[in-house]
């Protein structure tokens, strides 16, 4: 059987619909109570608190992208790189794509010196979802980097 271009098209605006197809998208973490406790205290920079709630989410989603994510956000926020870059390497792991650890690993990349790094986040992040919120938060911050150093 032969597909025609309309027909490929069809099916992939299907599966993505659907979740079946991921690019560039975050996982779904809905009907987790402790990763919208600690999502909401992230809101509120209460990252040390965000943490063992965090920490409580990966128990229910071990295979959940984004509380990885969130676990590197709070770590980087509160000072702990190494921590952080182990979360958000495991975030990627998971979700290669992740739009937001792709974006918060540049940042910490930035925040270490390590431009280079960055812009390698930066190119994922271009393949991932274009030139998106993320991309160019990060292509600001990496300009700004350049400009001071």
């Amino acid at each position: 059987m032969r597909w025609s271009g309309g027909a490929i098209a069809l099916a992939v605006g299907l599966l993505l619909a659907q979740g079946a197809l991921a690019v560039g998208t975050e996982s779904d973490t809905s009907g987790n109570p402790e990763y919208d406790a600690a999502k909401a205290l992230i809101d509120a920079e209460r990252f040390e608190e965000a943490i063992p709630r965090l920490r409580a989410a990966v128990l229910a989603d071990p295979d959940s992208a984004d509380v990885f994510n969130l676990l590197g956000f709070a770590h980087r926020k509160t000072g702990k790189w190494d921590d952080a870059l182990a979360f958000y390497k495991r975030a990627l792991a998971i979700e290669p794509k992740h739009v937001g650890a792709n974006e918060y690993l540049g940042e910490l990349y930035l925040e270490q010196g390590k431009v280079e790094l960055a812009e390698e986040r930066l190119d994922v992040l271009l393949t991932a979802c274009g030139r998106c919120e993320e991309y160019k938060e990060l292509a600001e911050l990496i300009e700004q980097y350049r400009a001071v150093n």
